[in-house]
């Protein structure tokens, strides 16, 4: 898993990013995305959709 922090205080959210999903959030408040949706969401903010 390849964990990715939003900020260098670690007080933001962090993206953890699995083979079979993404988990994106903090504790009490997560989303888990399958990585089919993963790719759709970073697909519309590469193309600037989002």
């Amino acid at each position: 898993m390849k964990i990715v922090n939003l900020c260098e205080k670690g007080c933001c959210p962090v993206v953890k990013i699995a083979d079979d999903h993404v988990e994106i959030g903090e504790e009490d408040n997560l989303c888990v995305l399958t990585t089919e949706q993963w790719e759709t969401l970073k697909q519309k903010v590469i193309s600037k959709e989002l």
